[in-house]
């Protein structure tokens, strides 16, 4: 009951900081897509933190036509990840989630790839929400700023995690036999 009152409250607060930049910055333009992108990664972080979810679902497992992670770098997921570390990205997320080699580390990773896949994903249908509205009310040119930032901030994050889950999963698989080799000796 309170993780649903908890839920339903991060829900309510989403709206209203919503409802609150479009009254004081518009529905257009470049700063409109860049707050909404973060209100809303702010919000839905905290949703799916709130959530604990185990992230069973079929979804998050890794499908024959992703090809072992091929699809994604057609799409040019290695330079995204160029970019992150140029950007400094990736140093900062690996000081808050260090990459270790014992499984139990790796089981983390494995997990956040899950949720940072589900937030990038409820928020790329938001957004999509709003540039469509924003395409039909003021036309296609006022809603590029929300295309484009939804693409890189929410659609290539999502092939990212995509791309790297296979990676830990064998990660993962090869820490425990090692793991195993050293406890029957």
């Amino acid at each position: 009951m309170k993780k649903t009152l908890i839920l339903s409250l991060i829900i309510i607060v989403t709206i209203g900081l919503i409802y609150g930049l479009i009254l004081y910055v518009g529905i257009q333009g470049f700063l409109f897509a860049w707050m909404l992108n973060l209100i809303l990664m702010m919000c839905v972080y905290t949703f799916t933190e709130t959530l604990k979810s185990p992230f069973n679902a079929s979804y998050f497992d890794d499908k024959k036509w992703e090809n072992k992670g091929k699809i994604y770098e057609l799409f040019g997921i290695n330079s995204f990840r160029k970019l992150l570390v140029l950007i400094g990205w990736e140093k900062l997320n690996k000081k808050t989630n260090p990459v270790e080699n014992e499984s139990k580390s790796l089981q983390l990773l494995h997990y956040r790839t899950k949720q940072s896949e589900l937030g990038h994903l409820i928020i790329l249908f938001i957004v999509l929400g709003f540039t469509i509205f924003v395409g039909v009310e003021y036309g296609i040119i006022e809603s590029l700023w929300l295309l484009s930032l939804n693409i890189l901030i929410n659609l290539y994050p999502i092939f990212l995690q995509r791309y790297n889950r296979p990676r830990f999963e064998r990660a993962i698989t090869l820490s425990k036999y090692k793991e195993s080799k050293l406890t029957t000796k």
